[in-house]
């Protein structure tokens, strides 16, 4: 059984900390660690933490020695990580209790070091378990296979779905970005000659647009996409436009399931 390193980035999490931190524990592939990074919490996420680490060995929180935002913070777990094969979920999300054992399957199946999954929406209020939530009709769809062109024109992973072989590409982080961080580590490999393999079943719930969520308003990230193309990916003037616009009108459709 492959360990699976978790990565986890915390920032005032509280009021919905426990429910991702166990759809983790509560994975049919129970070999995981899963490693979290409070970034500067005030609102006692991190005392939630140490609590949830005394009742099971496979959470490994730390602090942060300084607040400074999601891919810093998920760096800082990466950094720590001992497993196989690194999955990332966000502390307002959660998985299905056979997530990674699928997934697992799935990556051994194929040829792509990169994998991701279908998830569902869930209003950003949300309350409830993993293991006790009923499937709706809000399902983002993964594309069965996902190549850096394709990706350009639409972010078709969902973060809290993504899972990469550390065996076949190493430690892999992300940029230090404030936004799209993970969009670009996801461009990074591809750009590689690593395309990714998407897995049909839906085995992660994405809650949508919380208050105060950094993907509450896809429109808000537009300049953030331009700053990836432009100087992460350093593409030419015309091809920045032509992505910039696919990736504005996908993201629109998708934030209307």
């Amino acid at each position: 059984m492959p360990l699976v390193s978790v990565v986890m980035p915390v920032h005032n999490s509280a009021a919905t900390l426990g429910a991702s931190v166990r759809s983790v524990l509560a994975q049919t592939h129970a070999d995981v660690e899963l490693l979290i990074t409070d970034d500067a919490s005030t609102d006692g996420s991190m005392d939630l933490l140490r609590e949830l680490a005394r009742q099971d060995g496979r959470v490994l929180p730390e602090p942060a020695p300084e607040q400074g935002g999601a891919a810093r913070a998920r760096n800082l777990a990466i950094g720590r990580a001992r497993g196989e094969y690194v999955a990332f979920l966000d502390s307002d999300d959660m998985w299905l209790p056979e997530k990674l054992e699928r997934q697992l399957a799935f990556a051994a199946d194929g040829d792509a070091p990169l994998t991701f999954t279908s998830y569902y929406k869930v209003d950003g209020d949300h309350t409830g378990e993993a293991a006790d939530f009923t499937p709706n009709g809000r399902v983002v769809t993964a594309r069965e296979r996902v190549t850096y062109r394709d990706m350009l024109v639409q972010d078709h992973i969902g973060a809290l779905t993504a899972m990469y072989d550390r065996a076949a590409l190493g430690t892999r982080l992300m940029p230090d970005m404030p936004k799209r961080q993970d969009y670009a580590l996801w461009l990074s490999i591809m750009r590689d000659g690593h395309p990714a393999r998407g897995l049909r079943e839906p085995l992660a719930i994405y809650r949508a647009g919380r208050a105060g969520s950094l993907s509450s308003n896809k429109l808000s990230l537009v300049k953030h996409n331009w700053a990836l193309y432009r100087e992460h990916e350093q593409l030419p003037l015309h091809r920045s436009v032509l992505a910039l616009a696919g990736a504005t009108v996908h993201s629109v459709r998708k934030g209307r399931i």
